[in-house]
């Protein structure tokens, strides 16, 4: 189970079944789908629900925490940012009535900042589609540098495309920015 994390303005917090309703009505934006590796588009009926018995029953390997606006009186999901502890790798979209608020900022500043501290890792990893320069942004705001690029499969567009690679490592670690190395 994940552990809620508190901001200013957001919640992360575990999905809850009420969470499939927002969850549908933003991965079916093509817009979002389109910037993620793994959500289609269409979004198929059921998929929400699916995604997130998956995350509670642990059957998925990402941690899955819900971006949720409630501390604002604003809605409970707006959002879904992820972990991976196997590939150290980070991920998240935002539903598009919520872009450029800077939620996306401070959700990724608050899980870096649990997951360094709390959890005690020394590096984290972050993909983002060469076109998706609204993601790159926000993980260079967190402190993310950029360390390559590659390719990678989008469901959303059927198709490979243009990858930038982001590492953050922690202040003075050893090795932190070595290729490869896992987090511990």
């Amino acid at each position: 189970m994940v552990e809620t994390i508190r901001t200013e303005r957001l919640v992360l917090r575990p999905l809850r079944a009420s969470d499939a309703g927002p969850i549908s009505l933003h991965a079916s934006d093509q817009r979002v789908a389109r910037m993620t590796a793994s959500i289609p588009h269409p979004y198929p009926p059921g998929a929400a629900d699916a995604y997130i018995e998956g995350t509670l029953s642990g059957r998925r390997a990402e941690q899955v925490w819900a971006i949720d606006a409630t501390p604002l009186r604003g809605e409970e999901l707006i959002g879904v940012i992820g972990y991976t502890p196997a590939t150290g790798r980070i991920g998240y979209w935002v539903g598009p009535p919520y872009w450029n608020a800077g939620y996306a900022s401070e959700a990724v500043a608050a899980l870096v900042a649990h997951l360094m501290s709390a959890r005690g890792l020394e590096r984290l990893d972050a993909t983002v589609f060469a076109d998706n320069a609204a993601s790159a942004a926000v993980l260079l705001k967190a402190g993310f540098r950029e360390i390559g690029q590659s390719s990678g499969f989008s469901v959303a567009r059927g198709e490979a495309a243009a990858n930038r690679l982001f590492r953050l490592g922690r202040t003075g670690s050893a090795g932190s920015l070595e290729p490869g190395r896992t987090p511990r």
